[in-house]
């Protein structure tokens, strides 16, 4: 699908389109989970009446936090699976949203042209073929002193988390994934990546790189504290 979409990306959006159905309910046994993303939605801090750019919306969770905080935002949302945005798609509170259909590292070839008053990216930048180009392209797609927020595990700076995170995964993540939708290996590569993701002065340099300013950390409560983040960057 365009030039970023290599066979590990599409292979993830297969994977992705197969586990769609049940993905929200996977999510219900994910304690904090929507209220996290609410979370990282607020902290964007869009103007009321903004354009919204929601980068890998998958089944539209993200967006729901979006349309929470900012009920009158134009909100466009996209993903590269199909089968997360039509389960997106179905949900009434979502109704007005333009979902697009399109890789991360070619908004431009999709229709995300903006310029955007804000960003949301869930649990996506850890998934791209190339973090760096992708950082650089969001930032072009921003007003400026627009911010985008980047949800998003981190654990390689803190043994602890790290221990926390494996834990968790190898638990309650992989089996009831596996259980629920039958496909163990993505829930694999899911613990997978975010052991090998940045840890965040990686990250934070990897935004000030792309051009972006004040970047900040936010953390999230309970057991997610240290291994879910805020990060926020300035246009």
């Amino acid at each position: 699908m365009q030039r970023f979409a290599d066979g590990h990306t599409l292979q993830l959006a297969h994977d992705f389109d197969r586990i769609a159905a049940r993905y929200d309910l996977l999510q219900q046994f994910n304690p904090g989970y929507r209220s996290d993303l609410v979370l990282s939605a607020r902290r964007m801090n869009a103007p009321e009446h903004g354009r919204i750019l929601d980068v890998c919306c998958g089944t539209g969770l993200s967006t729901e936090a979006l349309r929470q905080c900012y009920p009158n935002a134009q909100i466009t949302a996209v993903d590269i699976s199909t089968g997360m945005l039509a389960t997106a798609r179905k949900k009434p509170g979502l109704h007005g949203v333009r979902f697009i259909a399109g890789d991360a590292m070619e908004l431009d070839k999709c229709g995300a042209d903006g310029p955007y008053d804000g960003v949301l990216m869930a649990y996506g930048i850890r998934n791209v073929p190339d973090p760096d180009e992708c950082l650089a392209r969001l930032r072009t797609r921003l007003k400026p002193g627009a911010r985008a927020v980047f949800h998003e595990y981190s654990v390689a700076g803190s043994l602890v988390s790290r221990a926390i995170w494996n834990a968790v995964a190898g638990a309650v993540i992989v089996p009831l994934g596996t259980a629920l939708t039958g496909s163990g290996e993505l829930f694999k590569y899911l613990r997978r990546s975010v052991n090998e993701f940045d840890d965040l002065p990686k990250f934070e340099q990897r935004l000030r790189n792309a051009g972006f300013d004040g970047v900040q950390l936010a953390a999230m409560p309970g057991w997610r504290r240290g291994i879910v983040h805020s990060v926020i960057a300035q246009a």
